[in-house]
């Protein structure tokens, strides 16, 4: 096969009616098939590079306005806006959008009307329908959801880190802001991160909290609706050595929770996602969510892996209690990747969905918004269900 020189794809692309500002100042690798690209109200700016065979750009779509923009096997969808920055291995459902200056790594999903504003780093973030982004922050390894619409969403004001790396250079540090099996239902109570904070991982906060600028939250808040103020006021200088783990406990529950909650995330795309394939959302749109969603359920497992390996070589009490479930954790992680839940509860909310479907068409966040309470409950039931199986299946009664 021979392959394409940038001139004779941006030719191409041209045809099918996508507008190039500057043609002569975009670069499209020749792994890049033309036929993934929608030609319909589509704007590429000058300064924007794409790479890989992957690379998925559905109608409407505007890449650069605010500056250059690299893509490298992403999968975008409709009415997405990437003003800027760089972007691989992700995915952007209807109307989602970054600002410039964006660093977005693989395992990232934005679902529809998600967003950051400018300078806003993720790797492995998988941002449910209408969370906000503000400026100047770095969230890798969260899961967050919350809110009903654009008017009332989550948000992560501007100057927010996540701290996702630890002294003892372990990454078993995933965040879950919210939950799935409420989350996607879209009728949850937004959580509102201040501003000049952070949040130390792995933390899990519940639906509705509110944490005041400037504070840090190191402590799990399953309550839902409430305010959290933290500071630190006095000073603390001790010694210090690597290698000593504790809150190991919290560590191995928080990071299962956080992965039973993507499984059952997968059991949505693969299940209710797929009832929604339209021109809007093509099976390649699919294929992308659920191919970045593989990536973060693998990425989590390999991090909680080697953490429960490090910690178990240590000397103390809880050191040794997690090398002892080093092996059931293994199996257990096997069995889930086979695990759909209860499949009479998850076909009854199937049908429910397909109704309304049939009256409102396969718009996602419409129809969703109008599923009746008592099946949208039904569906919370199925994936809690399938949260709470995997959750027991690990025994973990000693790391409550």
């Amino acid at each position: 096969m021979v392959k394409k020189s940038n001139r004779a794809i941006v030719e191409i692309l041209i045809k099918k009616g996508v507008t190039f500002t500057d043609p002569d100042n975009v670069h499209i690798d020749s792994t890049v098939n033309p036929d993934r690209i929608s030609g319909e109200q589509t704007i590429i700016y000058p300064g924007c590079r794409l790479y890989g065979e992957s690379t998925l750009i559905l109608r409407k779509a505007k890449l650069g306005f605010e500056g250059p923009v690299t893509v490298e096997n992403c999968q975008i969808g409709p009415g997405v806006q990437l003003k800027g920055g760089f972007f691989k291995d992700a995915v952007f459902l209807k109307d989602a959008s970054m600002g410039s200056c964006a660093h977005v790594r693989e395992g990232t999903i934005l679902e529809e009307q998600a967003g950051g504003a400018h300078s806003v780093g993720l790797k492995q973030t998988i941002l449910l329908p209408f969370v906000t982004l503000g400026s100047l922050i770095n969230f890798c390894d969260c899961l967050m959801a919350g809110g009903t619409s654009r008017k009332n969403h989550s948000e992560v004001g501007s100057s927010y880190i996540h701290f996702n790396f630890t002294p003892n250079q372990d990454k078993a540090t995933a965040s879950l802001i919210g939950d799935i099996p409420r989350g996607v239902m879209l009728n949850q109570s937004p959580v509102f991160l201040g501003g000049q904070g952070g949040l130390v991982g792995p933390c899990r906060l519940a639906f509705g909290t509110v944490a005041a600028a400037g504070s840090i939250c190191r402590r799990d808040e399953l309550r839902p609706g409430r305010l959290i103020v933290e500071n630190t006021k006095s000073n603390i200088n001790i010694p210090f050595k690597t290698g000593r783990y504790t809150g190991i406990n919290r560590i191995v529950t928080n990071n299962i929770f956080y992965i039973a909650n993507l499984w059952a995330l997968m059991q949505w795309y693969v299940n209710i996602r797929s009832l929604f394939i339209s021109n809007d959302f093509p099976v390649t749109l699919l294929s992308g969510l659920r191919e970045k969603l593989q990536m973060g359920i693998s990425e989590r497992i390999k991090r909680l892996t080697v953490f429960i390996q490090k910690a178990g070589a240590g000397k103390n009490k809880e050191s040794g209690t997690a090398c002892n479930i080093l092996s059931e954790f293994e199996k257990g992680f096997k069995k889930t990747y086979f695990y759909a839940g209860d499949l009479r509860i998850r076909d009854s909310f199937i049908s429910a969905i397909e109704r309304v479907i049939q009256l409102e068409g396969t718009d996602y966040i419409d129809v969703i918004k109008k599923i009746d309470p008592l099946d949208a409950n039904n569906g919370t039931l199925w994936l809690q269900g399938i949260i709470d199986d995997i959750v027991n299946d690990f025994n973990l009664q000693a790391f409550r």
